[in-house]
């Protein structure tokens, strides 16, 4: 059987890529990750008090963020938090010595920030399979590399500041029809 590929409807539902152009995203610097679980479904717990109240899985999203850098030695933790449907993460890949300046591109990805995160969502998820939890992640994931501390220190805060404004994030199912 062959199929019939469409180059018409391919330009029309490609989804484009958010990634910066012409940037190596195993290089060296700080990336700011927001990772959604699936339909924005309240698998991580809850905000009790302007604070998160995990899940199991919430649980193990947090500690598995953590446990990043046994994976990938090259990987510093910086401010993150595990929301009822989402993570907030700033990692910094500490490779000041990384010169083979690779583009980003489609394929295989190892060594940087796109294996980084499958590996993190690949382990949740099988965690969660294994001890027959309902949870799924959305497919994709948002991502900015971090052009300055000022930004950085900005973006630490909107992190740190998460939970106490959870109740007009637009992440929150209490306010889909706001």
């Amino acid at each position: 059987m062959y199929r019939i590929f469409n180059m018409d409807a391919y330009k029309k539902y490609r989804v484009s890529s958010a990634r910066l152009a012409n940037w190596d995203y195993g290089s060296h610097g700080v990336y700011f990750v927001t990772i959604c679980t699936a339909g924005r479904e309240n698998y991580f717990g809850e905000i009790k008090e302007n604070l998160p109240v995990y899940s199991e899985i919430g649980e193990i999203a947090f500690q598995y963020w953590l446990n990043i850098p046994a994976h990938f030695p090259f990987v510093v933790i910086d401010h993150f938090v595990v929301m009822p449907n989402h993570l907030h993460g700033l990692l910094f890949l500490d490779r000041p010595q990384h010169h083979s300046w690779k583009p980003n591109r489609f394929g295989p990805q190892s060594q940087n920030l796109a294996s980084i995160i499958r590996g993190y969502k690949a382990g949740v998820k099988k965690y969660a399979t294994q001890h027959h939890i309902e949870f799924s992640w959305q497919p994709r994931y948002y991502d900015r590399v971090v052009r300055n501390e000022d930004e950085w220190n900005r973006i630490r805060q909107y992190v740190a500041d998460n939970p106490l404004k959870w109740d007009q994030d637009r992440d929150n199912p209490e306010n889909l029809y706001m």
